[in-house]
């Protein structure tokens, strides 16, 4: 369940209460928000496709929208409808502003992906999200060539996507795998704008923490 601050800011209650964390690195003090029209990767906790549900309610009480790429296959419409209860609105309210594509291969991935400028045409998103990226590309009945090329051209769409006036959000769980691709990832992370790292406590709690942060190119 998402309650509101006074600051307007975002917070987890029953099993996933945030904490924040200092590494050396720097803590984000907005977990919740995901930057205006940036490249943002969020990785480190197996929770993460969950975790993506939770950036939402934000969005959509705002009336943004969101475009969904689900490489994980666990979008949940019965929480995002809860979501909209718990606001005293219909549920409907919701879902007219965020449009769902399931990928169920990484080839189906990188062409949703390739697809979302032309997706924007019709629906003109605010956030787009993607899960299971690269996740999917580690499954091993995909030959390695062939699980590069399409990771290549999915970062390509992803590029092109990153020059748009849309924040982009990728979930992974890709840390979790023992793949000889884990440069899939590395190459993710080194064209996405921030890294944010999740990380779930002994307590339960999650801690938040930014890897890496680049400043936005000139428009």
């Amino acid at each position: 369940m998402m309650v509101p601050t006074s600051k307007g800011q975002w917070y987890v209650v029953m099993s996933l209460p945030i904490a924040s964390t200092h590494t050396g690195q720097h803590a984000t003090r907005t977990p919740w928000i995901l930057p205006d029209r940036a490249f943002t990767v969020l990785y480190g906790c197996t929770e993460m496709p969950r975790l993506s549900h939770y950036y939402l309610p934000r969005i959509l009480l705002n009336q943004g929208r969101v475009l969904y790429l689900d490489g994980a296959n666990q979008i949940s419409p019965l929480l995002i409808a809860r979501f909209a209860r718990e606001r005293g609105l219909d549920p409907s309210a919701f879902n007219t502003l965020i449009r769902v594509s399931r990928a169920f291969t990484c080839f189906q991935l990188t062409e949703l992906i390739r697809r979302v400028p032309k997706v924007l045409e019709a629906f003109a998103a605010d956030v787009l999200i993607v899960t299971a990226l690269p996740d999917l590309f580690f499954d091993e009945d995909v030959r390695d060539r062939e699980a590069r090329a399409s990771f290549e051209h999915a970062l390509e769409g992803l590029q092109q996507i990153a020059t748009l006036p849309i924040s982009i959000a990728v979930f992974s769980d890709a840390t979790s795998f023992k793949t000889k691709r884990r440069d899939f990832f590395q190459k993710l992370c080194k064209q996405a704008r921030q890294v944010l790292k999740v990380k779930a406590r002994s307590d339960s709690e999650l801690s938040f923490t930014c890897e890496k942060t680049a400043p936005l190119l000139s428009q």
